[in-house]
């Protein structure tokens, strides 16, 4: 599996359009290019969210996906006007996994 983490500055007064917005363009990825889906997170910096998106593999991130999809175009364009900037934090080959679908019994 292949994970690859974002660092997204939003302007001030957008978080609630641009995760809408984030997720428009999430859900389209998912379904024609072959990710495994992804999370977005708050943080403890003003106007900074982090995403964190999941791949079968490295091969499948880098393909050029080219998607004519009115939605996603709409909702990508309406993330990109709740930027200041988009950065690419880290590329991860997962080494090791034991993050768990269910919680644990109570011990």
């Amino acid at each position: 599996m292949f994970i690859v983490v974002y660092e997204f500055e939003i302007k001030d007064g957008t978080e609630a359009s641009f995760r809408e917005a984030w997720l428009g363009v999430t859900k389209a990825i998912y379904e024609h290019c072959g990710s495994l889906g992804s999370r977005l997170h708050t943080s403890d910096r003003p106007n900074i969210l982090v995403g964190y998106a999941q791949w079968p593999n490295r091969e499948q991130w880098e393909k050029d996906h080219q998607l004519a999809d009115e939605r996603y175009q709409k909702a990508r364009n309406e993330m990109r006007s709740c930027l200041v900037r988009s950065t690419t934090i880290y590329k991860l080959e997962v080494s090791d996994d034991y993050l768990q679908p269910n919680l644990a019994s109570n011990c």
